[in-house]
């Protein structure tokens, strides 16, 4: 079974963008900057955006963080996205989610500038993923299809299932999948013979949220799955998928941790990057 982790990728998404950046000084471009707007403390949130952080640090991007309490008002955070949008040292904005339940995220998300929308969740930037002439597409699923790309798996054709549709993971997803030619089934909770569509699915990307709701035996023999889950637990990090036994059942899975999670971040930088570039052409 191959192990599809996903630091190797993400460090060569992190190398291709120095590359570029290499050229950016004889054009005297300012750095790519990126501003995240986080409200509350919530400490999954706080430690995603610290990753941010470092990650603009590693590439000398300029990164900009703005807290707001989380007790802030739906016209605060509207007032501090607007600013950023009029901005013109600004790049790229993200709105760090889940927001704090009192507050509209998909109102509030789509104040956004879809120039400078850097997880691709506005209404201009996923109308554009769905007609597949995105600049850049939601951080998460990008990240898949790029650790698909890297370690060469095959999505012309196959048989894949994405069980979740949720607008930051699952339907993103599923148009990048369609454009990479994969006959895409979506499931939910509503979904009927849920059993029976994985069972004979090639490829299942799992984004339901539940810890280790399946296990390695529920899919096909030789599947390759990708678990986008991620749960603290007394004893640490798990997935939505269990790993007991999926050595000798699965041909590859993506592991939690150390998989999809890394590509969040590094898409993020490379979102950031395209932004920018186009910024500065125009």
């Amino acid at each position: 079974m191959i192990e599809l982790k996903g630091k190797p990728v993400a460090e060569a998404v992190y190398s291709d963008i120095n590359k570029q950046l290499s050229t950016w000084s004889e054009k005297k471009w300012n750095s790519p900057h990126l501003a995240v707007v986080l409200v509350g403390d919530d400490p999954a949130s706080s430690v995603y955006v610290s990753h941010k952080q470092k990650a603009c640090e590693r590439l000398n991007f300029k990164s900009t963080l703005i807290c707001l309490p989380a007790t802030a008002s739906e016209a605060e955070v509207a007032g501090a996205l607007q600013k950023l949008n009029l901005d013109s040292g600004v790049d790229a904005v993200l709105l760090q989610l889940p927001l704090p339940k009192h507050l509209d995220e998909k109102k509030l998300t789509e104040i956004i500038d879809p120039k400078k929308d850097a997880d691709g969740l506005t209404q201009a930037s996923l109308g554009a993923l769905m007609a597949g002439q995105q600049k850049v597409a939601s951080c998460t699923p990008a990240g898949i299809i790029e650790m698909m790309d890297h370690y060469k798996i095959q999505l012309t054709g196959k048989k894949v299932v994405v069980l979740g549709r949720s607008l930051i993971v699952g339907l993103p997803l599923f148009h990048l999948l369609i454009q990479k030619n994969a006959t895409v089934t979506v499931c939910h909770s509503k979904t009927e013979n849920l059993s029976n569509l994985i069972a004979q699915a090639d490829i299942v990307f799992v984004a339901i949220g539940k810890a280790e709701f399946f296990k390695p035996t529920d899919f096909k023999k030789d599947a390759v799955v990708i678990d986008v889950g991620i749960h603290r637990r007394p004893e640490g990090l798990c997935g939505d998928v269990s790993s007991e036994n999926a050595e000798g059942w699965l041909s590859a899975r993506a592991p939690v941790p150390g998989g999809v999670g890394p590509m969040t971040i590094a898409m993020l930088m490379k979102n950031t990057m395209t932004l920018a570039q186009l910024h500065r052409q125009n």
